[in-house]
């Protein structure tokens, strides 16, 4: 069986950059065509979909032209990750070009000549690609992009849409021009094209009806967004609202009181420097109960102290400075005796936002909106993410006002109308009709009406995100911030009523904006893909022999049916007539969704952990059986850093449970790939319990006859093959941070080749166990890295496991140096020890001799190299590293690997800021390197 890249190497950093990057990046990515929680960056999906189908030089070449062969192949995958080519045709047909060479060695074919050859070469011939857990549709989506027919399914309807919009829908309409009449334009202006490519035309009709549908909803219920008289030294004349700010409030609990109690966490409306405003409070005790007015402030100034005085609800109130505690708070919501009080306006302004004092008939008109439909289903029972039930908010209907109910239904409403507008638009534009809709595979009038009304009903549920009392209002970039800031349901006191008619933040055209920028750049010579609703446990037979590449679930984490309960209902409303079956149920089907969640069980955990995990081995057991037998399968897996058991034994449970499914399945894993998929900064939370890496494994079908094993034997086997691969993953300049991750794939590629491996009592060896066992051979091989080092390095490296640079006993220094072969007064003169007083300690990096010299260091260590070169990487950059690099010689690869060495023990000590500087030098090694390269210097050795 030929191995594939996957299997062997990956320019790790590379893929963990770009990834990292693309989280900082909104217009034109995916991800804003509808929220959908915890998607995989597309690089790291195009690179591992890439190296699963290229073979490893290693396979069809000698040793050394297959290292320069694979670097070539490392190169491409360089670029073919970065954001800049993710349409990069150029990039993108040489990535084709190696697959279909790889897969046409496999077929012992000849590797077809030109574009269009390749390409229906890979729709043909090329293994499809299966993601059975779809989510936001980010693997399957770039399978597309690499040439490949994709299949994605879903349990969850709300992914399921995003998939059909994202891989399916475009290509049934690919290079076809818009179907509006050219000559009406609403709003927007119409392009004019002679010839329009891909998902242009679709992305053109998308913002003409939504700018039609904009127009019909502020002839309908325009009224109830009326513009806002400014006051004279605001220039006067009337604005455009872009926002009303509210207060919940509460009665106070003093009876002698009584007020309405603001419930308010900041009096802020803006903190920008240049324009801070503010609410000020003023209270009336002339009426009876006294009441509390706003009043907005701008210019200098402090905004007065909230009455928000601590984590939860609890709050002050401002006319008796009674404390209403968290209990009277709930109680007042859950009797229904929470309200709201208008506290600012915000406007737009030729140079900004402007923010207006209360008006009294805004608050009458708000008032005035009657919805003829309420969306009043309960919001799950999950203690963990969905908090706003304890204050009252226990049904869907009740997290929006009003006002915002009754334009989501306007909104909903006019999809169905849309549809039959741009149906009768496409039988005019020439489209045929033969009255088979979307769903059962049509291309016709009809079908296209579909098409177009699944991105209006998903602009319905995208303006939904902001437009619910749960929003709020950002003082820093002075926008509506959407109801899923986080992956929850949480309560917020003071929120945002954004307007949809406005042209600003929360309006209802930039929904449109983000769509059509997304449509257009999709691949735009995408293959014909399939989606469908499915439960993964049961069955996979979308497609045959499929490459599967997916993205499971992750243990207990956030239960995404609970949350897209909020997306469903309106999407339900606008698409049912157009998606019968995939909006049959109330909400979203939950019983089947494959998450841990104890209160889904009585609050029985054990309940919880055993339907996870059965379900999770049912899964991974419909992988194996479909899966082509020629390719491996990568499994996206997010873990938790840390996670504790009962006794306080550090053990990542979901880790340790994909782990054990995916080898009771009957896969043998070949890889594990640590993929930083987060912003730069993830040492911050070494010690933490959050999600922070997530791990791609590699896996194979384990064979039929394979052997079983003893404990004993497995750990010969280990102690023989994990220190060469380990010693590769250094060599290949694998991050310390991931390094323990890394260390998992060839450690399981030992143990989960065997049927079983007994314990000395005859039972089966627990995947806990033996990762316990990967993580000590891991210990022994950085341990015995030390041989490598010189005499000084070897005792400060034990000084630093036991003291760090905290000062210890003299006597202690004088032992320990006898065991290395050294002494303190020596220490001293190689400028790492300071002696005084009876006490000894090792200098931090920044107390090192700032002009050390190492070829007139007449005592250079390891240890000093390593520090120099990260307190000069951090303090003056990468040029002047590279250049004390370059001055290194013999001492530049000791000092890369004392870097792994120190990061374990800064890990195992939570010593997190000092962890970075280790793990900072070996990712910036490569480039260092080639700075080297660049600039002829002389390199002497130094040992």
């Amino acid at each position: 069986m030929t191995k594939k890249l996957i299997e062997v190497a990956l320019p790790l950093e590379a893929i963990n950059q770009a990834a990292a990057r693309e989280k900082s990046i909104r217009h034109g990515h995916p991800s804003t065509l509808h929220l959908w929680w915890a998607r995989r960056p597309l690089a790291a999906c195009r690179a591992v979909l890439f190296a699963s189908l290229v073979d490893d030089p290693g396979e069809y070449m000698p040793d050394e032209e297959a290292t320069a062969e694979r670097q070539r192949l490392f190169a491409l995958i360089e670029e073919l990750v970065q954001w800049e080519n993710t349409n990069n045709e150029e990039v993108l047909d040489r990535a084709r070009l190696e697959i279909a060479r790889s897969v046409a060695r496999s077929l012992d074919v000849e590797t077809p000549v030109g574009k269009a050859a390749i390409r229906r070469f890979l729709a043909e011939q090329a293994p499809p690609v299966l993601d059975p857990f779809a989510g936001g549709g980010s693997i399957p989506l770039e399978a597309q992009r690499l040439g490949l027919r994709a299949y994605a399914s879903d349990l969850n309807p709300v992914a399921v849409l995003i998939n059909k919009a994202l891989i399916e829908i475009p290509p049934k309409f690919a290079d076809r021009p818009p179907v509006h009449p050219p000559e009406q334009k609403i709003g927007q202006k119409t392009l004019l094209k002679k010839e329009w490519r891909g998902a242009q035309g679709l992305a053109e009709d998308v913002r003409y009806y939504g700018a039609w549908m904009r127009a019909e909803a502020e002839k309908r219920i325009g009224y109830l967004y009326p513009t806002v008289k400014l006051p004279t030294e605001q220039g006067g004349g009337e604005a455009t609202v872009i926002a009303w700010l509210w207060a919940r409030t509460v009665a106070c609990p003093n009876p002698a009181c009584g007020a309405r109690m603001p419930l308010v966490r900041s009096f802020a409306l803006s903190t920008k420097k240049s324009k801070q405003a503010w609410v000020e409070p003023v209270i009336d005790h002339g009426r009876r109960p006294p009441a509390i007015d706003f009043t907005v402030k701008t210019g200098q100034g402090t905004p007065p102290s909230p009455p928000k005085i601590a984590r939860g609800a609890k709050f002050q109130c401002l006319v008796c400075n009674q404390v209403a505690p968290d209990a009277h708070i709930k109680a007042e919501g859950m009797a229904g005796r929470m309200e709201a009080q208008l506290m600012a306006i915000v406007a737009e302004g030729k140079t900004g936002r402007i923010y207006v004092s209360p008006d009294t008939a805004h608050e009458q008109i708000a008032m005035q909106a009657q919805p003829t439909w309420r969306p009043d289903y309960p919001l799950a029972a999950d203690p963990r993410a969905i908090w706003s039930p304890l204050y009252g908010l226990d049904t869907f209907d009740k997290l929006f006002t009003h006002r915002q109910l009754v334009a989501l239904t306007t909104f909903s409403d006019l999809v169905s109308e849309g549809r039959e507008q741009v149906r009768r638009d496409a039988l005019a534009a020439g489209l045929p009709e033969d009255g088979v809709r979307l769903s059962q595979g049509g291309r016709s009038a009809t079908a296209y009406a579909d098409a177009m009304a699944t991105y209006l009903g998903m602009a319905t549920s995208r303006q939904a995100n902001r437009m619910s009392t749960i929003c709020f209002w950002d003082t820093g970039g002075e926008n509506v911030q959407q109801m899923f800031a986080r992956q929850a349901v949480p309560m917020t006191w003071d929120f945002t009523e954004a307007n949809p008619f406005c042209s600003s933040t929360g309006s209802w055209l930039s929904n449109f904006d983000y769509i059509g920028v997304n449509l257009e750049r999709l691949p735009p010579d995408a293959e014909q893909g399939g989606v469908g609703q499915a439960d993964a446990t049961y069955s996979q037979d979308t497609v045959a022999s499929p490459l599967v590449s997916t993205d499971p679930p992750y243990y207990d984490n956030i239960g995404y049916a609970d949350l897209s309960d909020y997306f469903y209902i309106w999407l339900r409303r606008s698409l049912r007539e157009t998606y019968p079956d995939l909006f049959g149920t109330v909400l979203v089907p939950k019983s089947r969704e494959l998450v841990a969640a104890p209160y889904r069980f009585q609050g029985d955990k054990e309940l919880a952990r055993q339907f996870f995990e059965t379900g999770l081995v049912q899964a991974f057991q419909q992988v194996y059986r479909t899966t082509h037998p020629n390719y491996p399968v990568t499994i996206y897996y997010a873990f938790k850093q840390t996670e504790s058991d009962d006794a306080g034994t550090s053990v990542s449970t979901g880790w340790q449970t994909m782990l054990e499914g995916v080898i009771q399945a009957g896969f043998t894993i070949v890889g594990t790939w640590p993929m930083r998929t987060e912003q730069p900064g993830g040492l911050r939370v070494i010690g933490q319990n959050a999600l922070t890496s997530s791990i791609v494994l590699a896996c194979r079908p384990r064979p039929a006859d394979a052997p079983q094993t003893t404990r004993r034997d497995f750990l010969a086997a280990l102690q023989r093959e994990l220190a060469p691969a380990l010693r590769t993953l250094q060599l290949g300049n694998i991050a310390p941070v991931d390094l323990a991750q890394a260390a998992i794939g060839p450690g399981m590629a030992v143990c989960s080749r065997y049927r079983q491996v007994l314990e000395a009592d005859g039972s089966p060896l627990r995947v806990r166990a033996a990762l316990a066992l990967i993580n000590q051979a891991l210990g022994e091989f950085l341990a015995e890295q030390e041989g490598e080092y010189d005499t000084d390095t070897r005792w400060a490296l034990a000084w630093f496991e036991q003291y760090g640079h905290g000062e210890g006993p003299y006597g202690v220094a004088e032992t320990l140096s006898k065991a290395k072969n050294t002494s303190p007064e020596g220490l001293v003169q190689a400028g790492i020890l300071e002696a005084r007083a009876g006490k000894v300690r090792l200098l931090r990096r920044d107390e090192l001799d700032p002009d050390w010299d190492p070829h007139a260091d007449r005592r250079p260590t390891a240890w000093e190299a390593a520090h120099h070169l990260i307190h000069v990487l951090d303090s003056q950059g990468e040029g002047p590293a590279a250049a004390l690099l370059a001055r290194l010689g013999g001492l530049a690869e000791p000092a890369r690997d004392l870097a792994y060495r120190l990061y374990t023990v800064c890990e195992r000590k939570g010593w997190a800021q000092e962890a970075l500087g280790y793990n900072m030098l070996v990712v910036a090694w490569p480039r260092l390197k080639d700075l080297v390269a660049r600039q002829p210097a002389r390199q002497e050795s130094l040992l």
